[in-house]
């Protein structure tokens, strides 16, 4: 019988401790300054990535454990990644809360949370379509997680340019507004290109991964190009709370 792969010599581990090292600077920030909703949801999407990418290692790639252990790890790393990956919306959703208002807000939160829902009902099917994966062995499962995915990603990439037409719309507003606000044009100007870079990024990664996860052949693993580029692109998931 083979061993068991050893954790820190595959790229799980890598991703693992990329959110734990977000978690590490993100505490380090708030302790000089203060903790607020916008400093807590890079932390907490961290976080989320450094434990899911744990347990996405002890699900697939220990056939030693038990089968009701994989399951159980893999349907926690699935919840996990939904709040790495739709929770990094927060940041903007955060913002937003504190400058719109009346019917603007209202639309804004109707879109937001009617996306948000959908995101999070293709997420569980996901998680329990994966448990059924560990459990039975059902290997047209995957082909079933294929499909799931080309509607999850770009769900997340629509969320992001939901919350970014809002923020660019607001600065590009606020900039223009008043002579007095005017006076203050690099930080509305550094704004609104955090947010382009922002909303580039991620509709950028979410259509790449609905692209190339439709290639993916076995659970979790890297095994083409396809999937190579898709654990590339995860990889920038999870650097991208350095950019907010």
């Amino acid at each position: 019988m083979s061993e068991d792969p050893v954790f820190f010599e595959l790229s799980w581990s890598i991703l693992s401790m990329i959110g734990a090292g977000n978690v590490f600077f993100g505490i380090l920030v708030v302790s000089v300054t203060n903790l607020s909703p916008v400093a807590a949801v890079p932390v907490v999407t961290s976080a989320a990535c450094a434990v899911a990418n744990g347990l996405c290692f002890y699900a697939y790639y220990l056939p030693t454990v038990p089968v009701t252990n994989r399951a159980v790890a893999a349907g926690f790393a699935d919840i996990l990644w939904l709040i790495q990956e739709a929770g990094i919306s927060l940041y903007s959703y955060v913002i937003l809360s504190r400058i719109l208002r009346d019917r603007q807000w209202h639309v804004f939160t109707g879109l937001f949370w009617t996306t948000m829902v959908a995101i999070v009902a293709v997420r569980i099917n996901i998680a329990i379509t994966r448990v059924r994966f560990i459990v039975g062995g059902d290997m047209a499962l995957q082909s079933t997680v294929n499909y799931l995915h080309m509607a999850y990603f770009p769900l997340l990439a629509l969320l992001e340019c939901i919350s970014a037409f809002y923020l660019l719309k607001t600065f590009a507003q606020a900039k223009m507004s008043s002579v007095r606000r005017a006076s203050k044009t690099g930080l509305f100007q550094y704004l609104m290109r955090s947010t382009e870079v922002r909303l580039a990024l991620l509709a950028v990664v979410g259509i790449m991964r609905a692209v190339t996860y439709s290639f993916q052949v076995k659970a979790q693993m890297a095994t083409n190009l396809a999937s190579q580029v898709d654990r590339f692109c995860y990889t920038m998931e999870c650097l991208f709370p350095i950019v907010i």
